[in-house]
């Protein structure tokens, strides 16, 4: 009884998590004016609090769940493409991120890790762009072009991005850990009380 009440709460946290990546979708901006289509939102902030509460499997099921949740409210506009390089992006920073963490929670394996996805949504993020979303929204560039689009563009995107997700997690994540992850179901609590009673 006890486990299926965990792993309801948990579930329950993490359909909260999601919830709210989805809702931070909706708030985003651009940074590099040439190429305006490149905004930034902090919708990985959950997903990476939750991998790190919950490990990493909990932080690709927050980006499945946020990437669905979209594709009902807004539908696709590109065949699910968009949305599949969104999911692969957001993995790439919060798996190998939480990984690290997982073996040893300290702040500096916290930091270490997020230096780990920074570097990976890095990759991942110009390959998904390069494969996926320029194809699949039909924009052709020239090898130069790309270059730039590569250098100018995705390169400090993804990286301001990742910063500003990985610096708010790690300025947030302690304080939520103990009053939301770190709190036991309801269910457990007159046991408890019974228990420290005597």
């Amino acid at each position: 009884m006890k486990t299926k009440t965990l792993n309801t709460n948990r579930f329950i946290k993490l359909s909260l998590l999601s919830a709210i990546a989805v809702i931070l979708m909706y708030i985003d901006f651009p940074v590099i004016p040439i190429f305006p289509w490149l905004k930034i939102d902090l919708s990985d902030v959950p997903a990476l609090m939750g991998a790190f509460a919950f490990g990493p499997l909990a932080g690709v099921i927050i980006e499945l769940m946020k990437n669905l949740l979209i594709l009902i409210v807004k539908g696709t506009g590109t065949g699910f493409v968009g949305e599949l390089a969104n999911f692969l992006v957001g993995v790439a920073l919060v798996w190998p991120a939480a990984l690290v963490y997982k073996k040893n929670k300290t702040k500096k394996t916290a930091i270490l890790g997020m230096v780990l996805g920074v570097l990976c949504i890095e990759v991942v993020g110009i390959l998904a762009n390069v494969y996926l979303l320029l194809p699949a929204y039909g924009m052709a560039m020239s090898k130069a072009e790309l270059m730039q689009y590569v250098t100018v563009g995705l390169i400090p995107f993804n990286g301001i991005k990742s910063i500003l997700v990985c610096g708010i997690t790690y300025a947030l994540y302690k304080k939520v850990s103990v009053s939301i992850f770190k709190v036991e179901p309801m269910l457990d609590k007159p046991k408890q009380m019974k228990e420290n009673l005597g």
